[in-house]
């Protein structure tokens, strides 16, 4: 097997399973980087369970990882199977540019691969609330989805629901503020978890109007029943509870920038990668799409679109360089 493509792309979440889909169909050569184990169980992808807020979506248990198992298997059943080599299990730990302008990679294994386009695609996560300096307190009600991280996906959910907030910026005053707005919840709370409120003025004001109760204690345990996912509530270090029948988490993100970092791509304040609307970024062919991406919604959909425009715009330069090629050939350049 040669170990040169004309794409490589790194991340197997909606963003690098839509760019590995169109740049197959577009007839170009791509191997695919998935990630690790360990990458898969920080992603996005392993930890989205149900998506309500597509069409088409609403039958999957698992959002991204089912139907980005359903477009891989059809690749490889395809007329076009052969464009593409799936490093399963793979992710890469070193991108470098080369002097002819081309990519080496490594992989996990220490693997060299040679591509002349990288679309990088290794997304974000969410910052989890830790109770007495552990995460495993909130994880039953995260995988059921009764708590949530994603207004656009799932603010839905709190739909006459008491719902609460964890967070102590004003970037959670504005969730809580939002939700109320929309969905008129019976009440809405603002958990801080020992933190210091740092609301601004603007904020301060909406929380009276909306009359969001805000607890600054320590919290040590979520009531509810774990077993089903169903969360009833909070207690906090001083014994006092707090009904909840939702929350939503509004810790920030960790972005998955490191390989962008390293090649000297430039990055936002917050470390999401910079691009152009074709999304390449700074260093010339080595494109980004995803959640990965500055100043983009953190979606599915606009995922899937930031990857289309990227591989489709690789094909174009990939033709562009065998039509002039073609008419050298033929004197006619």
């Amino acid at each position: 097997m040669s170990n040169k493509f004309q794409i490589a792309v790194i991340g197997g979440g909606a963003a690098g399973m839509m760019a590995t889909l169109r740049g197959v169909l577009n007839n170009d050569t791509v191997v695919l980087f998935p990630g690790t184990p360990r990458d898969k169980k920080r992603s996005r992808e392993k930890w989205v369970y149900k998506v309500e807020n597509m069409p088409g979506t609403h039958k999957y248990k698992k959002g991204i990882e089912e139907p980005n198992k359903e477009t891989l298997e059809w690749i490889q059943d395809s007329e076009f199977k052969d464009n593409l080599t799936f490093v399963k299990g793979k992710g890469v730990a070193e991108v470098t540019k080369l002097s002819d302008g081309s990519f080496e990679l490594i992989d996990s294994d220490g693997v060299k691969y040679q591509a002349e386009f990288v679309v990088l695609c290794t997304g974000i996560m969410d910052v989890q609330p830790h109770f007495n300096d552990s995460i495993k307190p909130i994880l039953p009600f995260a995988n059921a989805q009764t708590v949530d991280y994603c207004l656009r996906c799932d603010g839905h959910h709190v739909y006459d629901k008491h719902t609460s907030i964890l967070g102590h910026t004003s970037g959670a005053v504005w969730v809580a503020v939002m939700l109320k707005e929309r969905y008129n919840t019976p009440s809405m709370s603002i958990l801080t978890n020992g933190e210091t409120p740092q609301f601004d003025e603007e904020t301060q004001k909406l929380i009276k109007a909306y009359k969001i109760e805000v607890f600054t204690e320590a919290i040590v345990d979520v009531l509810g029943e774990r077993k089903d996912g169903i969360i009833k509530g909070y207690k906090f270090a001083s014994g006092r509870t707090l009904e909840s029948a939702f929350s939503f988490v509004s810790l920030g993100t960790i972005v998955y920038n490191e390989l962008a970092k390293a090649i000297g791509a430039e990055i936002d304040g917050r470390g999401y990668v910079l691009a152009n609307e074709k999304g390449e970024t700074n260093i010339e062919n080595f494109y980004v799409a995803g959640d990965l991406r500055a100043n983009k919604k953190k979606q599915i959909y606009t995922a899937w679109d930031m990857a289309v425009d990227s591989l489709d715009d690789i094909n174009a330069k990939i033709r562009r360089k065998k039509r002039a090629a073609l008419l050298t050939s033929l004197g006619l350049a």
